[in-house]
């Protein structure tokens, strides 16, 4: 027991330092300054980034930008858009809605950055793409030591501490909707995971590219019914977040603060804009310029939270249906006080204009948006352990990170939520600061890619990228590899 207290009290104090008012404005800082690099491209190629997405196909070595896309939302769209939405209005209030927009906003030009490096890139393995951050640290600044300290702390991250909130999030809903033991709900979960990711990365994208679109419509369609039943409201909810969100409502004066704090922590967490992880799946894309796959990631930051986390927060605002706990342990406003904060405020939320559907709905919809986000772990997780074993070894690495990635799925279901939550904050907080460190680094060869788009886009050309011609080395796939395969390709179609 006394051990336990001094995890817990570790693990605390290290979520104090990871996510500090030091690496809030850095963040805020890296995104606002990529926006500005980029001349806010989130706005300027809205457009190209929705044609792309639905553009590209897959080849024997690399899927395609939607199912890249796909993937990547499958990491985005999860727990952190339910529960963690829910979360964060429970202890910054109304106003943390407003700034986990504002993460998402400027992070979309984070997204860019990090996603086009995994591009620049990437490298194929085993007959198929693999790219992300460990590689792009390696090839572009140099530092294998640091490569090799992002990748284990992303193989920790994603197999270890992180699939246990999503399965804890998961039972936990089951057990409120269908009175189902959390110990058969984390055995039913291991065994369709395990099903799917022993079949590898096309049955992982085949999966993700279905469920997660029909998701994500559902959940959205249902939320804009509850904002219709209750659009009398619209005005006081929106003139609330932005109140809240600066201090200007006398209510939560007193902790603006926190709702900057939880804000774009729980932004963080579900968009994953400059984290590290979306770049994975965008180096597995099949395109022919690494701009066009980092436009497509940018769009599904705000698929995520402009969009799904919204769909939450309006309808525990819209119904009332939430508390928010103050600094010193009380409540500034007590709605439903015997319902603790994360996804029982959605399902709350929906109960109230849907009786007897609210509970099962949020289920359902966690049990999908939760399973496919661990899939996009498990797929992270393997691109750092091929990045970090190579050789005979490797598929013993692949076993083992499968078992304990079950493992971590499992007893995640089983546990506390509270602490799978601060397990998951301490492997995020690693990852986002060693990973906005090196985007940060790396910027100018990116945004000399995106200038070398843009400007084969003016000249009326279908965009190719050339390394050569940007004086970019170590893009060794676009150099010595990627017209041989383009060849084969064609090839293969024709005949």
């Amino acid at each position: 027991m006394l051990g336990g207290v001094y995890v817990s009290e570790l693990i605390n104090w290290l979520n104090g330092v990871l996510w500090s008012t030091p690496m809030i404005i850095f963040c805020l800082g890296v995104g606002l300054l990529f926006s500005i690099f980029t001349r806010f491209l989130q706005v300027r190629h809205v457009k190209d980034m929705v044609r792309l997405t639905f553009r590209g196909k897959s080849s024997s070595a690399g899927i395609s930008s939607f199912q890249a896309l796909a993937i990547a939302l499958s990491g985005r769209v999860g727990t952190g858009n339910i529960a963690g939405t829910a979360t964060a209005i429970a202890f910054g209030g109304p106003g943390a809605v407003f700034w986990m927009w504002m993460i998402a906003f400027i992070g979309a030009s984070s997204a860019f950055i990090e996603s086009t490096l995994a591009q620049m890139y990437k490298q194929k393995q085993d007959g198929q793409y693999r790219g992300g951050p460990a590689y792009y640290i390696e090839k572009g600044i140099g530092w294998k030591w640091y490569a090799v300290i992002f990748a284990v702390a992303t193989l920790l991250a994603m197999s270890l501490l992180m699939p246990g909130i999503q399965s804890n999030s998961i039972a936990v809903a089951v057990e409120n909707a269908f009175s189902v033991n959390t110990y058969i709900t984390g055995i039913i979960l291991i065994a369709i995971i395990g099903i799917i990711i022993f079949g590898g990365i096309k049955r992982i994208a085949n999966v993700a590219q279905f469920v997660v679109p029909f998701m994500a419509v559902a959940y959205i369609m249902l939320s804009l019914i509850i904002v219709l039943v209750n659009i009398a409201e619209l005005p006081a909810v929106i003139g609330l977040i932005f109140s809240s969100a600066f201090g200007a409502d006398a209510a939560f004066g007193g902790i603006i603060g926190l709702a900057i704090s939880w804000g774009v922590k729980r932004g963080i967490y579900s968009n994953e804009a400059g984290q590290g992880t979306g770049p994975h799946a965008a180096a597995a894309a099949e395109v022919s310029h690494p701009a066009k796959q980092g436009l497509v990631q940018s769009f599904s930051v705000y698929i995520d939270t402009l969009l799904v986390c919204s769909a939450t927060a309006f309808m525990i605002l819209f119904t009332g249906m939430y508390n928010v706990e103050g600094p010193d342990g009380g409540y500034i406003v007590n709605n439903i006080s015997e319902i603790p904060a994360g996804a029982g405020y959605t399902q709350a939320a929906i109960e109230s204009v849907l009786p007897g559907f609210g509970a099962s709905f949020v289920a359902i919809a966690l049990f999908f948006f939760a399973f496919t986000t661990i899939m996009a772990y498990y797929y992270m997780a393997e691109t750092n352990v091929a990045y970090l074993i190579r050789g005979k070894y490797k598929k013993y690495g692949m076993f083992l990170l499968k078992v304990v990635l079950l493992l971590a799925v499992f007893f995640g279901a089983i546990r506390e939520a509270d602490l799978a939550w601060a397990l998951g904050d301490v492997g995020l907080g690693l990852m986002v600061w060693l990973n906005l460190i090196a985007i940060l680094i790396l910027a100018k060869p990116a945004l000399r890619v995106l200038k070398d788009y843009e400007e084969q886009k003016k000249a009326g050309k279908d965009p190719v990228f050339d390394p050569k011609k940007l004086n970019i080395k170590n893009a060794d796939y676009w150099e010595y590899e990627y017209e041989e395969d383009q060849k084969k390709n064609k090839d293969k179609l024709s005949s």
